[in-house]
């Protein structure tokens, strides 16, 4: 189940990236994240209602589905989406992959959650894939005010999204399921940044066209109401720092799509980059029972060898 859920969120936070793309316009950019969160969570809302899967949250539950909605559904897109103003996407994109180094030191931190020695293996492979996929933005970059700024904003984002998912680990301890949380955690986010558009002057226009609109149900339906209910589900199946290695799987996708949509030419360094980051993710999910068991049926055989 746990490896469903893995693939299915890779594959819908991956056509994310050019739905995000077709986003960019007339319409301000704080405006179209709050159309995507404030329609997910009015979706979520209806059909929860309606099937009776909203749980009673106390008060107490409140405040942490409010910390959660700022992390996950406000705070962390803002910086991303700034991020790109003042570097390249490929950069912002190396800088989420992140996420899960994030979610291990977190989850020492707040929970004592041990990672071995693969995990961190693993994250250097993927971490270096995605650096070759992106090398040719790395190229033209150079040390700048604006690129500080850039990776600043781009590793705020970072750590808010993996606040965000240790906030989902204590709702699974408090008996908080995922649907509830996410349904309450977009309605805070969201809430947030209707508050930030109106403090801003910023004018609430909206773009009519197909590729918005097809975009914007896309964002919200697929990769928010489904994407982010499933992810939180498989941080508490799998682990917070294992289930956002998805994020270095997800720009993979997102090049895959580009190459079909935008013209986006394969290199050697990208097809390289490529298959590190799916040699890395197996390594990081491999545990040592594997490696023993391996041991063991090589020991087996050169035992029968011998005799």
């Amino acid at each position: 189940m746990s490896v469903i859920l893995y693939i299915l969120i890779v594959l819908l936070w991956g056509l994310s990236w050019i739905a995000i793309k077709w986003q960019q316009g007339d319409v301000a950019i704080l405006v179209s994240i709050f159309y995507r969160f404030a329609l997910a969570g009015i979706i979520l809302f209806i059909a929860g209602k309606c099937l009776n899967k909203l749980q009673a949250v106390n008060f107490r539950q409140h405040k942490f589905l409010l910390l959660q909605g700022l992390c996950l559904f406000s705070f962390n897109f803002i910086a991303f989406y700034y991020s790109t103003h003042y570097i390249a996407s490929g950069l912002t994109a190396v800088m989420m992959a992140c996420t899960p180094i994030f979610n291990a030191l977190h989850g020492r931190l707040f929970y004592q959650t041990r990672t071995n020695g693969y995990f961190w293996l693993g994250m250097l492979v993927g971490l270096t894939g995605i650096s070759l996929l992106f090398i040719d933005e790395f190229k033209t970059a150079s040390l700048s005010h604006d690129l500080f700024i850039g990776i600043g904003l781009s590793l705020l984002g970072t750590w808010c999204f993996s606040m965000g998912n240790m906030i989902s680990i204590r709702h699974t301890r408090s008996q908080l399921q995922p649907y509830t949380a996410t349904t309450y955690a977009m309605f805070y986010g969201s809430m947030a940044l209707l508050i930030m558009i109106v403090l801003q002057g910023i004018p609430f226009t909206l773009d009519v066209s197909f590729l918005y609109l097809g975009s914007l149900f896309y964002l919200t339906v697929p990769a928010s109401v489904l994407g982010f209910t499933l992810y939180l589900v498989l941080v508490n199946r799998i682990g917070a720092h294992n289930a956002a290695y998805v994020l270095l799987l997800t720009p993979m996708i997102a090049l895959m799509v580009s190459s079909f949509f935008e013209g986006y030419q394969w290199t050697g360094y990208s097809t390289l980059g490529l298959l590190l980051i799916v040699v890395g993710n197996l390594i990081s999910q491999f545990k040592m029972t594997y490696f023993t068991r391996i041991k063991c049926w090589f020991i087996g055989k050169q035992m029968g060898a011998g005799f």
